[in-house]
């Protein structure tokens, strides 16, 4: 491929949803498991981490720390369930149960799928998301109304990380490969991206570094921003810097996809 080929504008129409549909319908059948790991995953992180070294750390930026990692636990359910939904589960759509296959012999055509693969990444992070607030909200960690634009702003950060996992899908070899980037990206940006300290914990490098390269740090930085009622200058370069970004390793994505699979 020529390097303009990478970013060509992508052929799709209303046909995407079908696939999005499809997905979904297949979600529905097995709603009870995948409704327990979001609405789980907030209470364990919660009472080991927010409650339970909280006792010890007190209150992190004027907040106590229960409250501080909150809005970032919702961030990090974002970006893992969009991931490895574009990771995982498409690799074993495409290559596995050959369900790509089966689609592009409609008159869907290959942009479509990967398009429709992304879509319903972005909206597992909605539902993920979704399910998370409502138990923060229980918990009264969050400030409503304002964290409820965390569920429209979810969608955002979906598209992102669907658009990372499925770059990787169309070159990784094997399944197996997903081990390298989720050790060498996603579990750094676990760490390091503001989610359970203040990014001005780190050295400037690493802090400059982190909010380059790291998406979750824009994620988390809007989050808190939403879940706290406040929202600054630098929450809106973050939602310009995901907003672009998004867009971009989208094209990308389904331009690396359309070349695994046609090739």
């Amino acid at each position: 491929m020529r390097p303009a080929d990478y970013f060509r504008i992508p052929d799709v129409s209303y046909r995407v949803w079908k696939v999005w549909m499809r997905n979904r319908d297949v979600f529905m059948k097995t709603i009870k498991v995948n409704f327990l790991v979001p609405f789980l995953e907030p209470i364990l992180y919660l009472f080991g981490i927010g409650f339970g070294l909280g006792l010890y750390v007190g209150e992190m930026d004027g907040m106590p720390y229960a409250a501080f990692i909150a809005p970032a636990l919702i961030s990090i359910s974002m970006m893992n369930a969009s991931f490895f939904e574009c990771t995982y589960a498409s690799f074993v759509r495409m290559y596995h149960q050959k369900t790509f296959d089966a689609i592009i012999s409609t008159p869907l055509n290959v942009d479509e799928v990967i398009l429709g693969e992304i879509l319903w990444g972005s909206t597992k992070s909605l539902i993920n998301a979704s399910i998370m607030l409502s138990v923060l909200s229980a918990l009264q960690l969050v400030k409503l109304p304002d964290s409820l634009l965390l569920i429209p702003f979810s969608f955002l950060v979906g598209l992102v990380f669907s658009a990372i996992g499925m770059c990787f899908t169309a070159i990784v070899p094997t399944i197996d490969s997903f081990n390298y980037p989720t050790f060498l990206l996603i579990t750094p940006m676990f760490l390091f991206s503001g989610t359970f300290f203040p990014l001005s914990a780190l050295p400037e490098p690493a802090q400059l570094a982190s909010q380059i390269f790291f998406p979750l740090t824009h994620a988390v930085i809007i989050s808190r921003g939403l879940a706290s009622g406040r929202i600054g200058a630098q929450s809106l370069v973050s939602l310009a810097w995901l907003a672009s970004v998004g867009s971009i390793l989208t094209i990308l994505s389904i331009n690396l996809m359309r070349r695994r699979l046609v090739a």
